[in-house]
């Protein structure tokens, strides 16, 4: 699939099953510490010990923001308060939601400013979202973790162009891996993905099943300028709907419509 012209929305009052859906959402870091005090409330013991361990504020910011959502969606989505949501790892270190809660997949993605959320029933999900910058060799880069066809594309492009494209390869490279939750095992030289700009996003092979490329589905994602961000399902067909976090909680509590 291409890049995703979405429009980021408000949710509707009612948030619908995400039955044949990919639910993805959208925050930024810039929350009023009001509601960010109420996302703390969200985390579980182990998960604010985690989050002030962090050495700086932003980084604290940005675990606060991504895990509190989590729960906070989550719990919405499952009508669970969103401090007693459990979960598990697999052995690859994926997370997951504990056995007994539910057929909901999920993945969580940060970046610079912003953080999403992608979440699924049923099916295997993974999404990444890259902030651009240029403060390093690309070329260099590609060379130790892209596969040989990648590098070949990059190395066609202009020095502006291949910054953009790296980032986009990227972003699809660690949406397939995270989908896949086999985490490092997993070499990121053992598929290609398309990269070059204007270019529809495509799982283009993989090794060493070559059938394995048509079991997921890639999708570019428009997230600000400045970043690039990719979005891997499992299956095909799937129907893509963004919308945007609300600072106001009590918003996330209203009944999931299952119709």
């Amino acid at each position: 699939m291409s890049v995703i012209h979405q429009t980021w929305c408000q949710p509707p009052e009612q948030l619908p099953w995400p039955h044949d859906e990919m639910h993805v959402w959208r925050a930024t870091l810039a929350w009023p510490e009001a509601a960010a005090h109420r996302l703390e409330q969200c985390l579980s013991a182990d998960e604010r010990d985690r989050m002030e361990r962090f050495r700086f504020e932003r980084d604290r910011r940005r675990y606060l923001i991504g895990r509190g959502l989590l729960r906070s969606l989550l719990g919405c989505y499952l009508d669970v308060a969103p401090q007693d949501l459990r979960f598990e790892t697999t052995s690859a270190g994926k997370p997951h939601l504990a056995s007994g809660q539910g057929q909901l997949q999920f993945n969580l993605a940060h970046s610079g400013e912003y953080v999403l959320i992608a979440i699924a029933d049923g099916r295997a999900v993974g999404i990444d979202v890259e902030e651009v910058r240029d403060d390093f060799d690309a070329g260099e880069v590609a060379a130790h973790f892209f596969s040989p066809h990648e590098q070949r594309e990059l190395e066609t492009l202009t020095e502006r162009l291949k910054i953009e494209a790296f980032f986009e390869c990227w972003a699809r490279k660690e949406a397939y891996v995270k989908a896949r939750g086999e985490g490092l095992s997993l070499p990121l030289d053992q598929f290609d993905v398309s990269l070059r700009p204007g270019e529809p996003a495509r799982l283009i092979a993989t090794r060493p099943d070559p059938a394995e490329a048509s079991r997921w589905q890639l999708s570019g994602l428009g997230v600000a300028d400045g970043y690039k961000a990719a979005l891997v399902v499992e299956g095909q067909g799937s129907t893509l709907r963004f919308w945007d976090c609300p600072h106001e909680l009590a918003w996330l509590r209203a009944p999931v419509t299952r119709s």
